[in-house]
């Protein structure tokens, strides 16, 4: 089977290697460590160096989208756990924020500030399987294991919460579908203090690393035009110094009520924008996230962890709706138009993931095959997210 590309340029084969003159056409992935996912690369290389680096997804297509316009409205949330099944309480709360925008629902305190619980810690979960996921690609694999070892003691928690350790489907239409569990929020304040201590600890052993600054410095570098230019959102558009965050400048649920900075790459080993920075952007990510949950842990209301929902769900034809959340790869949209019935008539996701896979040409080219690897794993990307 041979690809060409959109000029009718042959780009490979999916079973050889191809060379012509000093270029040679390599295939990584899809079934690659380094591709984080079903995903495939095709390289044009020069020896070591990088001519193309070209992104074939579609691998992991699903139609989730397509799904969740043949099930009913609350049906669908279970399925949109598998949109980014790393940080999934994001894509529960997308939708359902959408849904309930479609129903002019109010929702009451305390359930939002479950939401904010339940995706912060999440958010930390994620960020941790991402920075252990690239250090391992670099080559240092026990950061890997430390980092796991803490995101398992979060899963634990989270299952404590709602039942389940990765899909959760946990935020639903009108609320969450558990308050917290009796103690759990002691528990979970002790733990944030001693997680507090183990970031350090993980600076030490990959942040200030020497090998790791000179594998990670320096390595894809995207400036914040490009990064505008290409969509990236979420710690790959802040780590190249554009100061976005949708929790603080487009505020949703009860975000507003909390005090949180919002990292930036600063170019403190390298160039803004490269591999480092959006490594330790992450980092310092987790460290806000730990002062929003405490925040949110001690201040959270009284009242209903579920607003009072009709009978029946729905819509009227032709409405619509949209939700923006910043999930754990950045700017997550949702997009839900009713058709008058039980199931809307069209639902759709914008995704972070996606939008990271257009620039990975540009700045690929040049690239020693070693730093490609950094620099996919850089960006964070999920599969799921791409395909959907």
């Amino acid at each position: 089977m041979t690809l060409q590309d959109q000029h009718g340029e042959q780009i490979g084969s999916s079973f050889q290697l191809i060379e012509e003159g000093n270029e040679l056409t390599l295939n990584m992935g899809p079934h690659h460590p380094s591709t984080h996912g079903v995903l495939r690369f095709i390289l044009k290389t020069d020896g070591e160096v990088i001519r193309r680096c070209i992104p074939d997804v579609g691998f992991l297509h699903r139609a989730i989208e397509s799904i969740g316009e043949k099930c009913t409205y609350d049906g669908f949330m279970p399925y949109t756990d598998r949109v980014d099944y790393i940080a999934a309480m994001f894509a529960n709360h997308c939708y359902a924020l959408a849904v309930e925008e479609l129903l002019e629902i109010e929702l009451p305190r305390r359930a939002e500030y479950l939401r904010v619980i339940s995706d912060e810690l999440n958010r930390i979960a994620s960020h941790l399987l991402g920075l252990g996921a690239m250090a391992m690609d670099i080559g240092a694999v026990t950061p890997f294991l430390h980092m796991l070892r803490e995101r398992e003691h979060i899963n634990t928690y989270i299952e404590e919460l709602c039942g389940q350790r990765i899909t959760y489907n946990y935020q639903r239409i009108g609320g969450v579908s558990h308050d917290l569990p009796h103690g759990w929020r002691d528990r979970l304040l002790d733990y944030l203090d001693h997680f507090e201590k183990v970031i350090p600890e993980l600076n030490r052993l990959v942040t200030g690393n020497q090998i790791f600054i000179e594998r990670s410095a320096n390595v894809g570098p995207i400036t914040a035009q490009q990064a505008i230019t290409y969509g990236l959102v979420g710690p790959n558009l802040r780590s190249s110094g554009v100061d976005f965050d949708l929790r603080r400048d487009r505020p949703y649920s009860v975000y507003p009520e909390f005090e949180f900075e919002v990292p930036l790459g600063l170019g403190e080993m390298g160039t803004i924008g490269d591999c480092y920075d959006r490594f330790v952007v992450r980092v310092r990510e987790m460290q806000q996230s730990i002062s929003i949950l405490r925040q949110a842990l001690l201040k959270i209301p009284t009242g209903h962890h579920m607003a009072k929902m009709p009978k029946k769900i729905k819509p009227e034809e032709g409405l619509h709706a949209y939700s923006r959340i910043e999930s754990a790869r950045g700017e997550m949209l949702g997009w839900v138009m009713g058709s008058g019935g039980k199931n809307a008539w069209r639902v759709r996701f914008r995704t972070g993931s996606f939008n990271a896979m257009g620039i990975i040409e540009e700045i690929s080219r040049g690239m020693m095959i070693a730093d490609v690897i950094a620099f996919i794993a850089s960006l964070d990307i999920i599969a799921p997210e791409i395909d959907r």
